[in-house]
């Protein structure tokens, strides 16, 4: 169970994709940021899931400069009536990808 969420559900296979995906991403093309940083959160009904790199290059998760790993992240947080969007990291030095899935009615 990841917060409420059985791994082997399709919300779980989702999520495990998402950050697969994001992972990669912020390790391929991230330049000067061999590192990732994830976080998972849950709060208001929403399983939050961020995956931040020290590369201060914008992103645009949905646009047509995207490939196609954030077409299918984006893709899957719309599935699950949740959004993708692209944040500065807190000191300025990056930013993170940041998904919101909402939870299904009666996940603790």
């Amino acid at each position: 169970m990841l917060f409420g969420v059985a791994v082997d559900s399709s919300l779980g296979g989702a999520v495990l994709l998402v950050v697969s995906e994001l992972v990669a991403n912020a390790v391929r093309h991230a330049h000067g940021s061999p590192d990732a940083e994830i976080t998972l959160t849950m709060n208001d009904h929403l399983l939050v899931v961020g995956v931040g790199d020290r590369d201060p290059r914008p992103l645009a998760p949905a646009g047509p400069a995207c490939g196609q790993g954030l077409r299918t992240v984006a893709d899957l947080a719309r599935e699950y009536g949740g959004d993708i969007r692209v944040e500065r990291a807190a000191d300025g030095r990056g930013k993170a990808v940041v998904v919101r899935f909402l939870l299904p009615t009666g996940t603790p």
